[in-house]
């Protein structure tokens, strides 16, 4: 809505704010369309349109006190920034908690259409940002997974045994063997578990050669009214579908799959295998590097604890920023778990070296 009075010094900086935003919103989903095509492209643009239409009412309040035009906030022209090199799900992610942030519900002066809007905007942002989430959820699984799995455990490993007093030769001899034992165990794992869960969803695919017996079943018998009853329908629904489908069958036409798109989420096994085993190792290599370099005793533990918790907190965020979480809030939650367990083996390895002492 619009002011008959003038408006205050406050109201002024605000909507200046408010317009560098919509404008800052407006470029972002622009340079994330350029890095798309299809329905996501012009959705993306109509977005855009939207923002647009956002600022043109600022524009409007401020009339001659518009002034000279104010920069975005930092964490928007980083926004645009990621968007023109990367285009990435990270930044659908971060664009949805800038959505859900939104200050209009609360402001007079923006219209309950304005306010409404955002709140869209943020279920638009989400619902495209699941549909990267869902084409990476297997292979970032695994990366994430094993990333966080080899810190922590190789952490845990290098400080309970340099903890007992053994020499550093012996600590990171062990600290390899860690590694190289846990990336295996963390890649064929993934492998099989990812592999099988393709096959049960194969499983679940039609089989061409009940499509090809379609055309030869007796239509007054109808038994192919027991497969969508099997499937979950009602009788009087599957009859129906059975008649409809042998009144439009036709053999050249193949049968229509019902799990690719759960396929593609799940991903591949050797590509969830592999980045298992890569990340694992590249998490897993951290805390043996203070051992790799010479360092020995409580120097080497407090290195080791600060490189990986560096790189826990690192994992965390990451996860944070993609489920649309604070990051902040996950990475803490990370660096805790992580530093816990290193520290319970420590504990013990102190323990255990006076005992044998």
């Amino acid at each position: 809505m619009t002011t008959t009075r003038e408006p205050q010094r406050a109201d002024v900086r605000r909507w200046r704010r408010y317009l560098a935003e919509e404008r800052a919103e407006a470029a972002l989903y622009t340079q994330l369309a350029a890095r798309r095509d299809g329905e996501e492209r012009e959705i993306l643009l109509d977005l855009a349109n939207a923002e647009g239409r956002h600022a043109a009412h600022w524009v409007q309040l401020l009339g001659d006190q518009i002034g000279r035009e104010r920069p975005p906030s930092m964490r928007s022209r980083l926004l645009i920034a990621l968007a023109r090199r990367f285009g990435s799900v990270f930044v659908l992610a971060l664009a949805q908690r800038a959505e859900a942030r939104s200050e209009y519900a609360g402001d007079s002066h923006a219209t309950p259409a304005m306010a409404a809007d955002e709140r869209i905007h943020e279920e638009v942002i989400r619902s495209l940002a699941m549909r990267g989430r869902a084409k990476m959820s297997g292979t970032f699984r695994a990366a994430v997974f094993g990333m966080n799995d080899g810190l922590v455990s190789n952490l845990a490993l290098v400080m309970g045994i340099g903890a007992s007093g053994l020499g550093t030769s012996a600590v990171l001899l062990t600290g390899i063997a860690g590694l190289l034992a846990g990336a295996l165990s963390m890649g064929a794992g993934e492998y099989v578990s990812v592999r099988s869960q393709r096959e049960l969803l194969e499983a679940s695919t039609p089989s061409p050669q009940a499509h090809a017996a379609v055309g030869d079943l007796d239509v007054n018998a109808n038994e192919l009214a027991l497969v969508y009853r099997a499937r979950g329908m009602s009788a009087e629904e599957a009859q129906e579908k059975a008649e409809q489908r042998l009144a439009d069958y036709n053999p050249t036409v193949p049968p229509r799959r019902i799990a690719p798109h759960s396929l593609e989420e799940v991903g591949s096994a050797w590509q969830a295998a592999i980045s298992s085993f890569a990340f694992f190792s590249s998490g897993a290599v951290i805390p043996v590097l203070p051992y790799a370099l010479g360092l020995t005793g409580l120097t080497a533990v407090l290195l080791a604890a600060g490189l990986v918790g560096l790189a826990l907190v690192a994992t965390g965020a990451a996860v944070g920023v993609l489920s649309g979480a604070p990051p902040m809030r996950r990475a803490l939650r990370q660096l805790l778990i992580g530093w816990g367990a290193a520290g319970v083996t420590y504990l013990l390895g102190l323990a255990f070296g006076t005992t044998v002492g």
